[in-house]
């Protein structure tokens, strides 16, 4: 496959550019500006960054493989990153984990082979205080996890529906 950005890339990466006093600092915005047109920035995006921003390509993929917030592979339509680290293990994210692998019928790091749902175990996204909760493509936080609030989430996502962030519920929580 081929990869070329769109006219509209090309303007964004030029704004961006401008941001810098020199063209390194926007290596990483423009991976996200690839990876927002082509799901993932496996080595073939890498290399079209590296040309279009005029640096080395192993500039470009040291950035990439070092932040994980870039997909090095494809994947879902759909990336659902469930913490684990202890604040969100100790308020069930493995048993949120293990409700959605059920659910979707794969396995932590696989994709539904409708191609809608990546499911990965990542550690923690910095919401402690919000466990458990789990991320969308590197963008929505679900948080205060039940299964009946994941199953909801799943189906609202089959219809491409984004959590709403106003109606998003903060129970009390009892401190024992």
């Amino acid at each position: 496959m081929t990869y070329e950005f769109t006219k509209e890339d090309l303007d964004e990466i030029e704004r961006i550019k401008a941001k810098f006093p020199e063209v390194k600092p926007a290596t990483l915005p423009v991976l996200w500006v690839a990876q927002n047109r082509f799901g993932h920035v496996e080595p073939e995006v890498q290399r079209l960054v590296a040309e279009t921003l005029g640096l080395p390509e192993s500039h470009v993929h040291g950035v990439a493989t070092f932040y994980t917030q870039y997909y090095k592979e494809k994947k879902g339509k759909y990336v659902l990153d469930v913490c684990t680290c202890l604040s969100c293990q100790l308020c069930g994210g493995y048993d949120i984990l293990h409700h959605l692998e059920d659910k979707l019928g794969i396995t932590k790091g696989e994709t539904t082979d409708d191609g809608i749902f990546t499911l990965n175990e990542v550690e923690c996204l910095g919401a402690c205080g919000y466990a458990p909760m789990l991320q969308i493509t590197n963008d929505h936080y679900v948080n205060y996890l039940t299964k009946e609030k994941v199953d909801k989430l799943i189906d609202d996502l089959k219809e491409d529906k984004l959590p709403d962030y106003e109606k998003i519920e903060m129970p009390l929580r009892k401190v024992k």
